[in-house]
């Protein structure tokens, strides 16, 4: 029988600093695909000497670059990773001894989410972070829909179980200031998906979003195991989808929403 070929799929923005240790920890795969949106850095001359293949263009949303990537793999398999994550070397093995099995179409695989370097296991929830992710799948069992943030995904074929070995170690944040700048970027885009989507929300839904949210993040994540992150966390998370609201109903002018 011959074996089936994985291709790992890299989608990246100006990320020549964490390119290279996020390119050493995929060379299990049989195939590295690097799409570079928009890059103006070194990340296209790392990718190539590395021997992958790259993809340059400019692309406005998240979904389009992402499926634009998967297009390109040639693979049987593909595993979807970002440049702020490593693929350590229990999850390549599992990755390896999943797609040599399995009869499913796609698989979650766990994240372990650092800020510096310090590893924070509880209180992500919502869109400001997860603790699986599903990026395991059979080439044409998943497509990206046209978001700018965190877009939605259409399914073919069956979810199989979680992996459980190993783990895509996210670097997620570097430090306090930047989780708030990602908070402050991931609400921005949100709110131009938005205005595009005819449909903002009101204020009431919004508020009672970031209660609901922080206390789903704070309690039954477990973030108060965090201590003090756990409540940055929950307070990020509750904020994101009322700051979303917020910037689309206040200043639709700087989210494509009017002159």
């Amino acid at each position: 029988m011959t074996a089936l070929r994985l291709s790992a799929l890299i989608v990246a923005r100006n990320e020549e600093a964490r390119l290279p240790d996020c390119l050493a920890s995929v060379a299990f795969a049989d195939e590295v695909v690097v799409v570079l949106d928009r890059s103006t850095d070194g990340s296209a001359a790392i990718a190539l000497a590395a021997g992958a293949r790259v993809i340059e263009g400019a692309w406005e949303l998240e979904g389009e670059r992402r499926n634009t990537g998967i297009a390109a793999c040639t693979g049987d398999w593909v595993l979807e990773v970002d440049a702020d994550e490593r693929v350590d070397a229990a999850l390549a093995t599992a990755v390896r001894e999943t797609i040599a099995t399995s009869p499913h179409a796609w698989h979650q695989v766990p994240v372990d989410n650092y800020v510096g370097d310090r590893l924070v296991r509880f209180g992500w929830a919502g869109s400001f972070g997860t603790t699986s992710v599903p990026r395991l799948f059979r080439r044409g069992a998943k497509r990206w829909r046209a978001q700018r943030v965190h877009p939605g995904l259409d399914w073919t074929g069956v979810e199989g179980p979680k992996i459980t070995q190993g783990a895509l170690v996210h670097l997620v944040d570097r430090d306090i200031s930047d989780m708030l700048r990602r908070l402050d970027r991931y609400s921005t885009a949100k709110a131009a998906d938005l205005i595009a989507g005819g449909d903002i929300g009101t204020l009431r839904a919004n508020v009672r979003r970031f209660f609901s949210r922080g206390f789903k993040s704070y309690v039954s994540r477990k973030g108060y195991r965090e201590g003090g992150w756990g409540v940055l966390l929950a307070l990020c998370t509750g904020a994101f989808p009322l700051l979303s609201y917020l910037k689309a109903k206040l200043e639709p002018g700087k989210h494509g929403g009017g002159p």
